[in-house]
């Protein structure tokens, strides 16, 4: 199934200059979602992981029916001030000033195996914050999965140190 068939492009989103990947028109398709959600587990499916760890907020639709898939826990990674109980935080670069991440201190116990799971691979700066989160409170990032890649904000350079699995190329 071509699933670059079912993300529409939408101009000028969310300001002028940009063309938004709209992933609504895939996620409406049940026999396409299906095939997505199969197709960011594939190569992860023999590895050990114990926990999804997905990024706000659209990382959370592929994050936990991934979890469920794989039968493993589920946990969320937010913008701050939104987790209410103790958490640690990740700032980390934009293009024009930084942004941060923030994690429940107990969303990983130590020494277990982590797949960070977001919808969109683009300059790699979310990801890279969350595996740092994810390292700093003992767990092991055995990947990143991401529906789309973004190629030419080379996002996977900054991510090298990790194993990095993308469905849709643009």
């Amino acid at each position: 199934m071509d699933l670059k068939k079912f993300i529409r492009d939408v101009p000028d989103f969310p300001k002028k200059g940009i063309i938004f990947k709209d992933i609504t028109t895939l996620l409406k398709d049940k026999d396409a979602f299906k095939e997505a959600v199969d197709r960011m587990c594939e190569p992860f499916l023999n590895n050990k992981i114990d926990k999804i760890i997905a990024v706000e907020s659209r990382g959370f639709i592929f994050g936990g029916a991934m979890a469920y898939k794989m039968n493993v826990g589920f946990n969320i990674a937010r913008k701050p001030g939104k987790l209410p109980w103790e958490k640690i935080r990740e700032t980390y670069q934009l293009e024009y000033g930084e942004d941060a991440l923030e994690i429940h201190k107990d969303a990983v116990n130590k020494g277990e195996n982590v797949l960070i799971v977001d919808d969109l691979l683009a300059t790699g700066g979310t990801s890279l914050a969350l595996a740092k989160l994810v390292e700093k409170i003992g767990g092991n990032v055995v990947g990143i999965a991401f529906l789309i890649e973004l190629t030419f904000l080379n996002g996977r350079e900054k991510l090298k140190d990790y194993n990095v699995h993308t469905v849709i190329k643009f």
